[in-house]
């Protein structure tokens, strides 16, 4: 089922961040072949381009200006193929810490695996996966989060490379599987990767310090140096002896290093001392470089072929992206049933609401019957804060959007739903919670202090007011880099809307440059409801008789 992966002059280019009109190039002229059955590890410095280069073949990285050739099976690849046919592995791992291992895998093939396979079936491929990776012990353990005790490191990795193989791909590409292993741990997860090559699979990983043992089970390697090639071609003696006999002053292995520190040390090196471009120069010009650009050549002309299996992979009719309906269902079915059971989940959202209820009913008890003037600024003032709190509570819903940022880029990249079905789901997912909740703390707070005007109102206000302050949260979130800035910007929005509520300063007397942004205060339209819902049949009498 593998399929050959090739790439010919891969030259990437962005636009500087600082200045627009200059443009950094962050890999130059890269070349390679990886073939079915066969691992190859991406081998350089930090910042050398290894992990770009790996987004670029995947099809991850598509802004800046690309040039080259990147084919699979002979041909250029579509989103669609990359989607059903490819797996990725990422370095952070990625998972939902509410989830069970065995429900994680079973939630996975629910969105990438064809609609129209049997339940029975995606059970079984979960199954085989979690025997194939050592994961049938831990089959009904929880993920876990730093809260909650879950599955170990190891664990966790080997489980994001079973995600990654839910669709049996020909192809996978890991970006530092062993990254914040230890060595034991690191060793077992390589040598899982490495019994995929039993499948054909063509197996694409960076590396960054593997242990030697690590190493030593890579068929092949990259290496990359500044952003430029500085050897592809076995691993094993044979890049050794390329090291010391073709790379200009390498100094000698010394007996207590292994293989891969050395080689660690002499491109960290030459990366350091600016002589990456000597490097690539030697490749440029070698004998390994040569035998692979004719093989290369050789590829091309078989690759014309058009009865290869590659050929007809790659003529996949549909995204493996379920239809909305059923990628909306499957997260409700497997995340919001276990958010409503995880307190962690459950204690920001409700705990803010019940204390604040439980100190406007006490504070305000009885307070709605009384007419009298003196008593109008209380019973307003209560209705404000009943407003606002909900927009300042907006606050319990930040971190988890930026905590699931990565999630979701993951699954979006995987091709398991589109933004508009997790959007859609996610407003569902608080807005059936915040259902009973409101209904009962608003029933609570509206007898206690006995207000008048209809209680059906009352609560709807207080529950769009909610969703308002969700979506809010959601906007917040979705613009700011980190968790600092949203929780700077959300409070910051939030007290500018307290000034144009219509309680700390009159509509009319709002300076003129600023009257729209009373139009647009969504505190406005909430506490306005109330009031006229508590004052329209409520006539306090004002001195001199007025109402």
């Amino acid at each position: 089922k593998g399929i050959r992966v090739t790439v010919r002059n891969l030259t990437y280019t962005v636009q500087s961040f600082r200045d627009k009109k200059e443009t950094a190039v962050l890999l130059s002229d890269v070349s390679g072949m990886f073939n079915p059955g066969e691992m190859t590890a991406l081998l350089g410095p930090s910042g050398s381009g290894k992990t770009t280069f790996l987004d670029l073949v995947s099809g991850r990285k598509t802004v800046g200006e690309i040039d080259g050739a990147i084919h699979f099976g002979g041909k250029a690849p579509t989103t669609r193929f990359l989607r059903r046919h490819t797996g990725y592995v990422e370095q952070f791992d990625t998972l939902i810490s509410a989830l069970t291992v065995h429900e994680m895998l079973m939630y996975t093939a629910e969105l990438k695996r064809p609609l129209e396979e049997s339940a029975e079936s995606k059970e079984a491929a979960c199954e085989k996966l979690l025997h194939d990776l050592g994961l049938a012990g831990a089959r009904d353990v929880l993920v876990g989060s730093e809260m909650v005790k879950g599955i170990s490191g190891g664990q966790a990795k080997r489980l994001n490379i079973a995600i990654a193989l839910i669709t049996d791909p020909s192809v996978l590409f890991l970006d530092e599987p062993t990254s914040g292993l230890d060595s034991f741990t690191a060793n077992e997860v390589m040598s899982v990767v490495k019994t995929l090559n039993t499948d054909d699979v063509t197996i694409i990983a960076t590396i960054h310090s593997p242990t030697a043992y690590a190493f030593s089970l890579f068929d092949s390697a990259m290496i990359l140096c500044s952003g430029k090639q500085v050897y592809f071609g076995p691993n094993g003696p044979e890049l050794v002896t390329y090291a010391l006999d073709a790379l200009p002053g390498v100094e000698k292995k010394s007996p207590g290093n292994s293989d891969i520190e050395w080689l660690i040390d002499v491109f960290t090196r030459a990366d350091r001392d600016g002589i990456a471009d000597n490097f690539a120069e030697v490749y440029k010009h070698s004998d390994l470089k040569a035998r692979m650009d004719a093989a290369l050549d050789d590829v091309d002309k078989i690759a014309a072929n058009p009865d290869t299996e590659a050929s007809r992979k790659l003529q996949v009719d549909s995204s493996t992206t379920v239809p909305f309906a059923h990628a909306l269902w499957t997260m409700m079915k497997f995340r919001t049933r276990k958010n409503y059971k995880d307190g962690e989940y459950l204690g920001p959202r409700l705990g803010e609401k019940v204390f604040l209820s439980f100190l406007i009913f006490t504070l305000y008890w009885g307070i709605g019957d009384d007419h009298n003037p003196d008593n109008v600024v209380n019973v307003s003032s209560a209705l404000f804060m009943w407003t606002t709190l909900p927009a300042f509570g907006a606050a319990a819903y930040v971190p988890q959007i930026v905590m699931e940022r990565r999630l979701f880029m993951r699954e979006r990249a995987d091709g398991l739903y589109r933004p508009m079905a997790y959007l859609v789901f996610k407003m569902l997912d608080e807005m059936f919670l915040l259902l009973p909740v409101t209904l009962v703390l608003g029933a609570v707070v509206f007898y206690a202090m006995s207000l008048s005007g209809s209680f059906v109102l009352f609560w709807l206000v207080y529950y769009f007011t909610l969703g308002n302050g969700v979506v809010l949260a959601y906007l917040v979130s979705a613009v700011s880099p980190n968790m600092e800035a949203a929780n700077a910007i959300l409070p910051t929005y939030v007290v500018t809307l307290l000034f144009f509520a219509g309680w700390l300063i009159r509509r009319d007397d709002i300076p003129a440059y600023w009257s729209w942004y009373y139009y647009i205060d969504l505190m406005r339209y909430s506490f306005g409801s109330l009031m006229i819902n508590q004052w329209e049949d409520n006539d306090p009498d004002w001195a001199g008789g007025q109402t």
